[in-house]
């Protein structure tokens, strides 16, 4: 399926460990990019991540954002 009928987007989540620090991950919504995320990440690295609390971003802003990333 193309993914230009169903965009993807970069998110960037904070973290309660680390409040200046965000979590980037790629999904169609922020719901679906946690999930994604959770494939790859332990329970206890999943409780870390603020899951209300999110910055959208296109790949092309990602070297705007990289500072954040922990």
């Amino acid at each position: 399926m193309s993914s230009f009928k169903n965009p993807h987007f970069m998110y960037l989540f904070a973290l309660k460990s680390k409040p200046e620090k965000r979590k980037l991950a790629y999904g169609r919504s922020p719901e679906d990019a946690l999930e994604i995320l959770s494939f790859r990440m332990t329970q206890a690295e999943m409780d870390d991540i603020v899951r209300t609390d999110f910055i959208k971003i296109h790949q092309r802003q990602m070297q705007e954002y990289v500072h954040l990333l922990g």
